[in-house]
């Protein structure tokens, strides 16, 4: 293990962080900034759908905040680097939440749309973004245990072995990646098959915009997070001995690295979420005015 250098990769690494991170975190915060001013000065009136975003629009904000210390290489004081790696988990995992609460929340309104009454609205959605804060700050205690060092430490890199007990991957891989995924397969798979049912006009084009939503939606969930769960697990099986081979172990280093950078493209690739839910919300209001300007215009003449 000591003969296996990692040296070449790292260096590797960092010049992908530079290439990568800096348009990111320009782009980033310019959309999201955007987004939030569209939700919460345009838009306005407060919907189930327009909450989650906001929500995930905030997360990703303070995810790209953190990626100009993801870029440096030096070391930095423990406290400060935990609170950092901390946060960073929690935008990123509150991130999955949301996607999957946008995408249930679909499912509910289309499938059921009966109950919806019942089960959406605009307080619930926000009672269900104070859930995902709450549980992704608890779900991020282990990080305090990631560094067995004390004082200045080299922050995101060499964790402890406390980061890869099975315990901890499990309930990463498990509640962070696999459940949310199956849930968003699934709830997208039936919302499409109930949205191909619809005949009507107005519906085919509300219908459309809807499966953007959900394609654009599930686009950005697997092509940001499937490949960095991959490559925590693979690195699991090296940390706990499984693979020993070096030039196995410095290829899952590169994967690992490179797909976690990726990763955090999500911050951008969210705005076509944004868009399509602006879009319909847009269409929705002025639809709706231009209803009840009939009905009152017809009121009128009787």
């Amino acid at each position: 293990m000591e003969n296996c250098s990692f040296e070449g990769i790292d260096a590797f690494v960092y010049s992908l962080h530079l290439a990568v991170y800096i348009p990111i975190f320009i782009v980033g915060i310019t959309l999201n900034a955007l987004a939030l001013i569209v939700f919460c000065r345009v838009l306005k009136k407060w919907m189930e759908s327009t909450i989650y975003m906001t929500n995930l629009a905030l997360m990703d904000l303070l995810l790209l905040l953190i990626l100009p210390f993801r870029i440096y290489t030096g070391t930095m004081q423990k406290t400060f680097c935990t609170f950092l790696e901390t946060l960073y988990f929690i935008c990123m995992y509150g991130s999955i939440f949301t996607i999957v609460c946008i995408c249930v929340d679909r499912y509910i309104a289309i499938k059921h749309p009966f109950h919806a009454t019942t089960l959406r609205s605009p307080k619930k959605a926000f009672g269900a973004c104070a859930v995902i804060w709450v549980s992704v700050w608890l779900g991020s205690i282990p990080v305090y245990d990631f560094h067995n060092s004390y004082g200045n430490i080299s922050c995101f890199h060499n964790f402890s072995n406390t980061m890869w007990n099975p315990p901890v991957i499990i309930a990463v891989e498990l509640f962070g990646f696999i459940i949310p995924m199956v849930l968003l397969v699934v709830c997208s798979v039936e919302i499409i098959k109930t949205l191909q049912k619809k005949n009507s006009h107005r519906d085919n084009m509300s219908s459309k915009a809807c499966v953007r939503i959900i394609y654009a939606n599930l686009l950005v969930f697997l092509v940001s997070f499937m490949p960095s769960h991959l490559g925590i697990f693979l690195q699991y099986l090296v940390r706990r001995d499984v693979i020993t081979d070096c030039r196995a172990k410095q290829n899952i280093s590169l994967f690992v690295q490179v797909s976690m950078c990726l990763s955090n493209i999500t911050c951008c690739l969210d705005s076509f979420c944004y868009y399509f839910v602006a879009k319909e919300t847009l269409s929705t209001n002025s639809f709706r005015r231009t209803r009840s300007s009939k009905n009152t215009s017809l009121t009128t003449e009787v």
